[in-house]
């Protein structure tokens, strides 16, 4: 078993062990980011030593038409990145876990729907999903994967771009200046209107049915337990406030500090998936 120690700080640092005697004890809503689908093969932006990145913001992609034209190109190519993964042991430990009745839901701030994937029933997505994209004037979806073929038949340049350009997934994928160039911006296939991403891309707010679905989750459990998430984002921090207010246990399995480890009751300081598969073991 892992030695438990008690940090300056005041929490508790503990392991898989501790994680599986919170879950067997209490119905647990959980918050997942972006160390969540690091297994999977998805880049962590906020870790220390995570390369640097400067998205997108919602403002400049709707005001410039340049913007827009970068963001699906890049879409384009770095779909890829998001087409080739699958769920990891982490994210099939806590389908487990929803199954059995000792996880409540997910509410997650990744947007690569492998919680679904991995058979989790309740997930909240706080920012939203990639599998579809919305015209903002006449309000039509259409399916990521039939939107990105359709850009690959338009403009087969993209797919000739060096993997290296492929860094970043999705809009940040990088591409040259000479393909962007020939570019032409995707519409919708109903009004010929503008298509936007269905995420919660920066300078958005959260859609309130989706904050209020992540707060009523939280009410509704016996504890919480972030998971791979620096909870840098006012989104589940504010989740997070809401659990200690209640006076339920949280626990933090996260590589790395948060802000919010002084209200946790312990913190796991390893990678999630390893974590959450051992404490699946555990608990048999």
């Amino acid at each position: 078993m892992n030695e438990t120690r008690v940090e300056p700080s005041g929490y508790v640092r503990a392991g898989a062990e501790e994680v599986a005697d919170l879950l067997r004890a209490r119905r647990t809503a959980v918050i997942t980011g972006a160390g969540m689908s690091t297994d999977s093969g998805i880049p962590d932006y906020r870790s220390p030593g995570a390369p640097k990145r400067t998205p997108m913001t919602w403002q400049q992609f709707l005001a410039s038409e340049e913007r827009r034209r970068r963001y699906w190109a890049g879409a384009a190519l770095g779909w890829r990145r998001f087409d080739d993964v699958h769920p990891n042991r982490g994210h099939l430990a806590l389908a487990a876990f929803e199954h059995r009745g000792l996880v409540a839901g997910v509410a997650t701030q990744n947007v690569d729907g492998l919680h679904q994937r991995a058979g989790s029933r309740n997930v909240v997505e706080l920012h939203g999903h990639l599998r579809t994209v919305r015209c903002l004037e006449c309000g039509a979806e259409e399916d990521r994967d039939a939107l990105v073929r359709r850009l690959r038949r338009e403009h087969p340049a993209v797919l000739e771009c060096s993997r290296s350009a492929e860094g970043n997934p999705d809009g940040d994928a990088e591409i040259p200046a000479d393909v962007l160039a020939e570019f032409e911006v995707p519409v919708c296939l109903v009004c010929g209107g503008m298509l936007a991403p269905n995420i919660v891309m920066f300078g958005q707010f959260v859609r309130p049915q989706d904050a209020r679905a992540a707060e009523l989750l939280v009410n509704r459990a016996d504890a919480l337990l972030v998971a791979g998430s620096s909870l840098a984002v006012n989104t589940a921090v504010r989740l997070v406030h809401r659990a200690h207010r209640q006076g339920k246990p949280i626990a933090i399995v996260n590589r790395g500090a948060t802000p919010c480890d002084g209200l946790a009751q312990f913190r796991v300081d390893a990678g999630v998936s390893e974590v959450l598969d051992g404490a699946r073991a555990l608990l048999g």
